[in-house]
């Protein structure tokens, strides 16, 4: 499978690297903004990693094959995806390569995922949301769960970026899955 992953100027470097991870058996192409490798170089220990990938473009790069429709591949992830790259993408305003590339997706009917990372979230950011994905877009916005009892950073970035590999149908144990207290065989009662 080959898969394109944008990632724009908004924190949450390290979940574009642990999903990286997950994919190093597929043919990746990572597309980064100026923004993103500076937020990169802040977040990360080493931002080289997300580099290491099958091919890897700057966002001016528009010539690279990804920038056309003929260049087939599987699915996009813009993660994390600004609200500034949501905006574009809602109205196809293709400055980057990044964009291009989700315009692509959506005027072929590709899988595109945006997670999108900003909070709180204002009308315009809410209606480019609605916008994205009337167009086709999943937008899949980094939304913590705790059933799962995480006990550290590590365990919430697992769970985002298990969310995204759900979305492109790929299998991981990133983490536990919901299951009822009945099925688990363990029941908590609050105290009131």
């Amino acid at each position: 499978m080959r898969y394109v992953i944008g990632m724009t100027g908004a924190s949450g470097a390290v979940m574009t690297a642990r999903l990286l991870e997950q994919l190093r058996s597929h043919e990746v192409h990572l597309l980064m903004t100026r923004a993103a490798r500076i937020l990169a170089d802040h977040e990360l220990d080493d931002s080289r990693v997300l580099r290491a990938t099958h091919q890897y473009s700057a966002e001016d790069d528009l010539d690279a094959p990804i920038a056309s429709s003929s260049y087939l591949w599987d699915a996009m992830v813009i993660v994390p995806c600004s609200v500034k790259t949501l905006a574009a993408v809602a109205h196809s305003y293709a400055s980057n390569l990044v964009v291009r590339a989700a315009d692509i997706a959506l005027r072929t009917r590709r899988p595109l995922i945006l997670v999108v990372r900003e909070t709180p979230l204002s009308l315009p950011t809410i209606e480019n949301m609605r916008v994205a994905s009337l167009a086709g877009a999943t937008i899949l916005p980094p939304s913590m769960a705790y059933y799962f009892e995480p006990e550290s950073v590590d365990d919430v970035t697992d769970f985002f970026v298990g969310k995204i590999m759900d979305l492109l149908g790929l299998p991981h144990a990133l983490y536990r899955r919901w299951s009822s207290p009945a099925e688990s065989g363990s029941v908590r009662l609050e105290q009131t």
